[in-house]
């Protein structure tokens, strides 16, 4: 019996550890979101918009079904904000945070299937890394809602001025899309501002910052201006970034925007082409664009951040190796190099993969949801990209989409977040024995997350007294214990 139970936990691999974390702290904010503290109505919200919302969150898409300041109370907005902070952080990475502060050992395996969430090129000081990112996101956030503050301070008030910038911030560098500035008018995004320089600027900075990818944010710290003694992967990611977010700006400038004055000309321009790279903040009315600029948006949805960030996508260094290595085809060369260094032929097969993988989910989910809906198929592509490349982008269809088209755009947004590759060495892995119950690394996560919520509503801070429906707090731990 013992041999078995340990045959049976030697059959948890790390892309397991990924997508059963990932799967665990959704189902748990969706039963958090279906409480009636969490609406303003005081309703309890629909085990499908629950998932939906509490996918997008932690999958940092940002596609809502409900206008995230109108229909959410305080306590919604803030079950959202720290589902957007843990995916944008990465399930695993607060996971070790938590161990290492509780004075939990982490082994070999634990640090394994950390360097397979941040795409770290060695297991070696991954812990050190850890710390990195949790300060590097912290001083971020702190430094982006200072930024904000005077503005929505202004507009809204001192309290809830601060309130917004904290969560628009952390909304921003996540990469997440959500935004409460939807007590104007509802899912109106960032438009009202869309000639605001500093929630423009800044707003676009951290959405870069957070794109970009922690692994590169450690070569600037330890290289600052010394450009060539950067990773490989950091030079491919600043190059292609810098090209994706000039090229279609020029786009915008010249053709999508021209009849607009040109000081809203230049904001709008430039963030529309830096939106699209999983951030789904919007200063203009995407319905008014063409169909080749929403075709440019989508184009530039799917190929998402970098790896190792808190964006999705097929991520930029997968376009840059299939770019290569077409190159290297029309000129007949045999190997693909990047800044004079072989590309191995492992990557190139793997970036085939996951193109492909994006490609064929995007079209048969848009023209299934075309279908079903008997919309566009434009408009239908328009969503599905969104979705599977994490942006939270939309053409205002998707409030009124039915349950196949929401379930399909849930399992597009996991996917997405999760990544392809991740998805199915999960599901079709080899049984290694060297991955013994790296699962653990999720407890203290999981205690940590049920215990806050469960104390704080028995402390009456935001649910009154009887509204918490008997044996919620079992259901949960029941839950992510069987899953995981």
């Amino acid at each position: 019996m013992q041999q078995a139970n340990r045959s049976r936990h030697r059959h948890i691999t790390s892309f397991q550890v990924i997508s059963l974390g990932f799967l665990s702290v959704i189902l748990l904010g969706s039963l958090l979101l279906m409480l009636p503290i969490a609406t303003k109505s005081g309703q309890c919200t629909s085990f499908l918009d629950a998932l939906f919302t509490a996918t997008s969150a932690v999958c940092v898409t940002g596609l809502v079904v409900n206008d995230t300041a109108t229909y959410w109370s305080l306590f919604g907005q803030g079950v959202i904000l720290l589902l957007i902070q843990i995916g944008g952080m990465g399930i695993i990475t607060i996971a070790i945070a938590i161990a290492v502060v509780s004075g939990r050992k982490i082994g070999l395996m634990q640090r394994s299937t950390m360097q397979e969430a941040i795409s770290a090129p060695t297991v070696g000081g991954i812990v050190r890394r850890t710390q990195f990112i949790i300060r590097t996101t912290i001083l971020i956030e702190i430094i982006g809602a200072v930024l904000l503050a005077p503005v929505f301070c202004r507009d809204f008030g001192f309290w809830k001025g601060i309130w917004y910038s904290l969560f628009h911030s952390i909304s921003a560098f996540c990469n997440a899309g959500f935004d409460l500035i939807g007590i104007r008018t509802p899912f109106s995004s960032l438009t009202s501002y869309s000639v605001q320089p500093i929630v423009n600027l800044v707003i676009m900075m951290l959405i870069i910052a957070g794109g970009i990818g922690f692994i590169t944010w450690e070569d600037i710290k330890n290289h600052k201006w010394h450009f060539k003694k950067y990773r490989m992967q950091s030079k491919v990611i600043f190059m292609v970034t810098g090209i994706l977010i000039f090229l279609p700006a020029l786009y915008f400038f010249y053709f999508e925007f021209s009849n607009v004055p040109l000081t809203e000309r230049v904001w709008v321009s430039l963030f529309q082409s830096v939106t699209p790279r999983t951030a789904g903040f919007n200063t203009a009315d995407l319905t008014l664009l063409s169909e080749v600029g929403q075709m440019l948006i989508i184009m530039l949805m799917l190929i998402g951040g970098s790896p190792g960030s808190t964006a999705g996508g097929m991520k930029t260094t997968t376009l840059a190796v299939l770019v290569s290595s077409a190159l290297s085809v029309f000129r007949k060369k045999e190997h693909t190099h990047f800044f004079g260094r072989q590309i191995p032929d492992g990557t190139i097969r793997n970036a085939a993969t996951i193109f492909l993988m994006y490609i064929v989910l995007f079209l048969v989910g848009g023209m299934v949801i075309c279908r079903t809906e008997d919309i566009p198929l434009m408009t239908a592509l328009f969503e599905t990209a969104s979705a599977i490349g994490t942006v939270g982008l939309s053409l205002g269809i998707t409030p009124d989409l039915g349950l196949v088209s929401h379930i399909i755009l849930i399992c597009l947004m996991f996917f997405g977040r999760v990544g392809g590759l991740t998805l199915i060495f999960a599901t079709i892995s080899e049984k290694k024995p060297n991955s013994v119950q790296e699962w653990w690394c999720l407890v203290p996560l999981v205690m940590f997350m049920q215990n806050f919520f469960y104390e704080t509503a028995q402390m009456k801070l935001f649910i009154p007294k009887g509204s918490l429906p008997i044996g919620l707090r079992s259901v949960i731990v029941l839950i992510i214990f069987s899953i995981t």
